[in-house]
């Protein structure tokens, strides 16, 4: 197998001044309605970019759990990885790989945690088992086996057997306040559709298409 001989056309859609909305928060509700129409798996699920304090950049999935013209928001252990960066540095970037439909979207903006009230609520509204398993796992820290979480997780389960589970203090929530939103569209030749929204500081958005 060679790597450099893996390669496909993008002709499955365009993307140009004509079309493209002028709020990005509709353009984004737009394309992510396409996207759970399409039956993509998981159309919800983005990338989270956060830097630590030695400049090293990291990266994992979560899920988008809510969006409004405040911004993009998610739910974390606030012990984890990306939760720890965030409280040194706030700066976040989300991507939303949809590969199937041949189309991308970056967020670039700052990561604002979510009043107790917000992250209660969600909390409450995910499956018990959700709910366990945010009480079991210490997330991002080491573990020595999955037994020894399982097992975690068994008395969590036995813990709270009875009545409603309650919000863990570990928990909680970011909204992404998007300083810049790039909408990418596949083109073939690889002269894709890009187009950058950047924020004002009166709060409208300027567009600038971006070369491929």
């Amino acid at each position: 197998m060679k790597l450099e001989d893996i390669r496909r056309e993008y002709l499955q859609d365009a993307l140009s001044e004509e079309t493209l909305l002028d709020d990005p928060f509709k353009q984004f509700e737009t394309w992510l309605e396409h996207a759970v129409a399409s039956k993509l798996p998981d159309p919800t699920a983005m990338v989270v970019a956060t830097v630590d304090a030695t400049g090293q950049p990291s990266q994992r999935i979560v899920l988008l759990k809510h969006l409004d013209d405040n911004g993009f928001v998610f739910f974390t252990n606030t012990g984890s990885r990306k939760a720890q960066e965030l409280k040194g540095n706030n700066k976040i970037c989300l991507h939303f790989p949809w590969h199937h439909m041949e189309r991308q979207v970056i967020v670039y903006g700052e990561a604002q945690p979510l009043p107790t009230a917000a992250v209660a609520k969600y909390f409450l509204s995910r499956p018990k088992e959700s709910q366990l398993a945010a009480w079991a796992s210490a997330q991002s820290r080491p573990v020595s086996s999955r037994k020894v979480l399982m097992e975690t997780f068994a008395n969590m389960k036995n813990k709270f057997a009875k009545g409603e589970i309650p919000l863990p203090d570990f928990w909680g929530g970011y909204c992404v306040v998007p300083t810049k939103i790039e909408f990418w569209q596949g083109g073939a030749h690889r002269l894709h559709d890009r187009f950058m929204y950047q924020r004002q500081a009166d709060n409208s958005w300027h567009i600038t298409r971006l070369n491929p």
